[in-house]
C-alpha cells in the first residue's frame, strides 16, 4: 500500500461481541458517527462478496463509496474494499483475544491506481495531512465500535 496506517483499541469484550459489531454493516450509521447512511447492495449474511454503499462525512463533506467484503474469518479479521477517485481502499480488522477482551487492529491503506505526475506531487504535498485526519476519523470508529460492544 503506498500510504498505510495501523491502529489498535483494546476492548472489555469477548471478539465473538466485536465481530457482531463489525460485521453489522446495517447498523453502522447507529454505531459509527461518522456515517449518516448504508444501502445494502447484496442479501444474506456479512461474508466475502458482501457489497454496500457507504456515505460518510469527512472534513465536512458527505462522500458515497461502493464498498465489499474481500475476505472474512469470523471472529479473527475481515478486509474491506473501495475504489474511489482513482485510488484503491483497503481496511483490514483483526481480532485477538487478550485479557478477556480483545485487541482490535484496524489496517487502513490507499493505493493510487495510475498515478500521474500531478497525483504524484499531490499525494507527495498533501498525503500526510490527508492519512493523519483519516487517522483521527479511524481512532474514533474504534472508540466507537468498542463503545458498542462493551455495552452488548
Amino acid at each position: 500500500m503506498d500510504h498505510t496506517t495501523n491502529l489498535t483499541q483494546h476492548i472489555d469484550a469477548r471478539p465473538d461481541k466485536v465481530w457482531t459489531v463489525i460485521s453489522d454493516i446495517p447498523g453502522s450509521p447507529a454505531t459509527l458517527s461518522g456515517i449518516k447512511a448504508v444501502q445494502l447492495l447484496t442479501d444474506g449474511p456479512y461474508g466475502e462478496g458482501t457489497r454496500w454503499k457507504e456515505t460518510r462525512t469527512m472534513m465536512g463533506r458527505a462522500e458515497t463509496v461502493e464498498m465489499w467484503v474481500a475476505k472474512a474469518d469470523p471472529p479473527r479479521s475481515t478486509t474491506v474494499k473501495a475504489h474511489q477517485g482513482g485510488a484503491d481502499y483497503t481496511t483490514r480488522f483483526s481480532l485477538a483475544e487478550r485479557d478477556g477482551g480483545t485487541d482490535l487492529t484496524l489496517t487502513f491503506g490507499a493505493d493510487v491506481v495510475n498515478p500521474t505526475v500531478l497525483s504524484k506531487v499531490t499525494m507527495a504535498l498533501f498525503g500526510k495531512i490527508g492519512m493523519s485526519i483519516t487517522r483521527k476519523a479511524l481512532a474514533k470508529d474504534l472508540a466507537e465500535i468498542a463503545a458498542k460492544a462493551e455495552s452488548l
